[in-house]
């Protein structure tokens, strides 16, 4: 069984991806976005820097999703492929951040890459307001995050939102961040547990 955490910046998706994991026993992957070597040159130059993070990014997910189906385990992931691809790098396109020329490239090695793998039987998409995502981005203080700008946020916010809309690829958990606080509140995380419970047990029921 695969699930997936998706969400913006700062919505909580690798607390929430530790507790699942404790609590189902599944080997949690994580996103490595603190290796991306990429990552510090580009929160100071976005221009110059974005296409060489979002293919980092996409290289190594790629990997880990192989990784992980070949494992034959139940596993979570923290953030799919498919944000980068349907969030990320058309937001830095509409920013006018990334070319059109290396978006086409950058999707067209995506759309080559999604014919080997496999979508979430879960996917659990952590919605949050910005807001929440600012105060939870200055709670874990990450030096590179300091530089995220509020519109930013917003507009992966909406880009999410759409994608969400029209998700269809497997079962969809959503959790609204702005009232569950399941890495302080026990009652907030069973909460959350059941909704997961629900659907993965469907799983099995089809």
């Amino acid at each position: 069984m695969y699930i997936a955490v998706a969400g913006n910046i700062g919505s909580g998706k690798t607390t929430l991806t530790k507790l699942l994991s404790k609590h189902f026993k599944w080997e949690a992957h994580y996103e490595e976005s603190d290796n991306n070597p990429y990552i510090n040159d580009f929160y100071n130059d976005m221009q110059r820097w974005a296409f060489n993070l979002q293919i980092n990014f996409l290289n190594s997910r790629y990997n880990q999703i192989v990784d992980l189906l070949n494992s034959h385990k139940n596993v979570i992931q923290d953030r799919t492929i498919y944000e980068d691809a349907h969030i990320f790098a058309p937001n830095l396109h509409d920013m006018g951040l990334l070319s059109t020329r290396d978006l086409e490239t950058y999707l067209g090695t995506f759309n080559l890459m999604s014919k080997f793998i496999q979508a979430p039987d879960v996917l659990i998409y952590l919605r949050a307001s910005v807001p929440t995502l600012v105060n939870q981005i200055q709670k874990r203080g990450r030096e590179y995050e300091g530089s995220i700008r509020i519109d930013y946020l917003k507009r992966l916010n909406e880009r999410y939102e759409a994608w969400i809309e029209h998700y269809n690829l497997g079962k969809l958990v959503i959790l609204d961040v702005d009232q569950l606080n399941f890495s302080e509140n026990n009652e907030d995380l069973s909460k959350a547990i059941s909704n997961v419970e629900v659907a993965t047990n469907s799983l099995f029921s089809l």
